[in-house]
């Protein structure tokens, strides 16, 4: 009976609400907070998807600009079967971008402006072999990505950053992804806030590891071999969370694509209000930066869409001075100084893969497609954003004994870079971890296939067997002591390569 129940959960467990088979089957899951009944895309049936899981409560109301609470238990069993909506979040195509004109899919829904939204968005997803383990067989390891959007925006419905077609592939491995608080709603910086509860966003998270830590053995996780991965403003925030909680990490390692300290900022607790208090005037909350209490009160009772409208508004106009909502340097979650945290052990001891791409700045460069020579001013975002910084602290962790694996991604594919110009671009190598890289724009390269396949096995080897793992796939632990520190290099003409710290953008720092 168990068996067939199984088969049918795979296929018709949606029709099965209510029937034994419905509580039974292995797309129902007990969590420690409830059951959730997960689907399977019939053309990926070998991988059973939970989407929108509650890893907290709905911060609604009084918990709007406050820290996470842990949500409370649910009685029926949740349908976790559609990706949820993101929190809430603006963009807009009124500015021109590579990420509105040329490849939309780093974007929620692949939209190039503001898609729907909740505020009850503190939720996450997990992909899961159907293979359920037993005692016969090692439970699964699991990586659980932070999306980025520069903390202010992210979420886990990106086209290209679904891993549906990962797991298919290897179906020997767990993904987790989550939504966390971004833009107002995530940093607020409000003065009628305590300077320890400002980086509600990175508290978002740390609950969000929490509940996979206590609830991924029941999807057939290994809780032991875990991998918070993120990119961006995520890989930022794995920085932020490796110093926030160096005794009780609760993960195996790290990996952090295109993402250091330096994303952060160096914003100070002190220095806050002045943007919350522009959106507060500007949603009829008018008159009260004098009272910080009165003012975070109101802003509380204010609808989100209207917040959320004012903030895009402001912005598509060019109103100055400009808004901030950016983690702030607090000295519990946020540090004002890294490296004597690493010096002085204040830092998780666990290994990083830490990488970046050869054209990150491309992003952040003056928009101008007729003329290739838009590209100039990436060299100095790429320097002094991605990879000086990634120099920087790899040098920093290999000087205090933290094992560090870098790589730098050179890929240059014309279905996820359509004009040649764009080159390995900031965010361009995840379709190429996540699968999805055939997906847009034209099917992929033989070596397209045979690089992501490589880069996606080198991340579960890294969370099946930690440096072990990557060290028998031919991948040396960084030491630049000499100055000759190898660097695996992805994608330049399709291969995997090694460079070492010579190489001339090395130099450049």
């Amino acid at each position: 009976m168990l068996r067939l129940c199984i088969a049918l959960g795979i296929f018709v467990a949606s029709t099965l609400a209510g029937s034994a088979c419905h509580q039974h089957d292995s797309l129902t899951v007990r969590t420690k907070t409830g059951s959730v009944h997960g689907t399977v895309d019939s053309k990926f049936p070998n991988v059973r998807q939970f989407l929108g899981i509650p890893f907290a409560e709905p911060p609604l109301g009084d918990r709007r600009f406050a820290p996470p609470e842990r949500v409370s238990p649910w009685s029926s069993t949740l349908e976790a079967t559609s990706l949820p909506l993101s929190c809430p979040q603006t963009h807009s195509n009124q500015s021109s971008s590579i990420y509105t004109q040329d490849v939309l899919e780093f974007s929620i829904l692949g939209l190039n402006y503001t898609a729907p939204f909740t505020e009850d968005c503190l939720t996450l997803s997990i992909w899961a072999p159907t293979t359920a383990t037993d005692a016969a067989t090692k439970p699964f390891p699991v990586l659980i990505f932070i999306t980025g959007g520069g903390f202010t925006g992210g979420g886990m419905n990106i086209p290209y950053q679904i891993p549906t077609q990962w797991v298919a592939r290897t179906p020997d491995h767990i993904v987790v992804t989550l939504n966390y608080r971004v833009n107002i709603f995530g940093f607020p910086g409000s003065r009628g806030l305590d300077a320890d509860k400002l980086n509600l966003g990175l508290l978002d998270q740390r609950l969000a590891v929490e509940w996979v830590a206590a609830n991924i053995a029941a999807f057939g996780g290994d809780p032991e071999h875990m991998i918070l991965w993120g990119q961006s403003a995520g890989a930022a925030s794995i920085a932020s969370y490796a110093y926030a909680y160096p005794e009780e990490p609760l993960v195996a390692g790290f990996i952090q694509d295109s993402g250091t300290q330096s994303v952060l900022g160096t914003a100070k607790a002190e220095d806050r209000g002045s943007s919350f208090s522009i959106v507060a005037e500007g949603v009829g909350c008018a008159g009260l930066s004098a009272a910080p209490a009165d003012e975070l009160m109101c802003m509380r009772n204010a609808s989100a869409e209207k917040i959320n409208a004012f903030i895009e508004q402001y912005g598509v106009a060019g109103t100055q001075p400009s808004l901030e909502f950016q983690p702030r340097i607090d000295e519990k979650l946020v540090f004002s100084n890294w490296t004597t945290g690493a010096v002085e052990g204040r830092v998780a001891k666990l290994p990083l893969i830490l990488g970046t791409n050869n054209h990150e700045g491309v992003f952040n460069s003056p928009y101008d497609p007729s003329d290739p020579k838009q590209v100039a001013a990436f060299n100095a975002t790429l320097k002094s954003t991605f990879l000086c910084p990634a120099v920087a602290t790899a040098g920093l962790r290999s000087s205090v004994d933290l094992p560090t694996y870098r790589y730098r991604y050179a890929g240059n594919f014309t279905n996820i870079s359509p004009t040649t110009w764009l080159g390995a671009y900031h965010s361009s190598e995840l379709p190429m971890l996540f699968g999805t890289h055939p997906n847009f724009r034209g099917d992929s390269t033989p070596d397209e296939y045979a690089l992501s396949a490589k880069m996606q096995d080198l991340y579960v080897a890294f969370a099946r067997d930690g440096v072990t793992g990557l060290e028998a796939q031919g991948w040396p632990r960084y030491d630049n002591s000499s100055g000759q520190g190898l660097i695996q290099q992805f994608g330049l003409d399709g291969q995997i390569t090694q460079l070492q710290t010579a190489d001339w953008l090395e130099r450049t720092c």
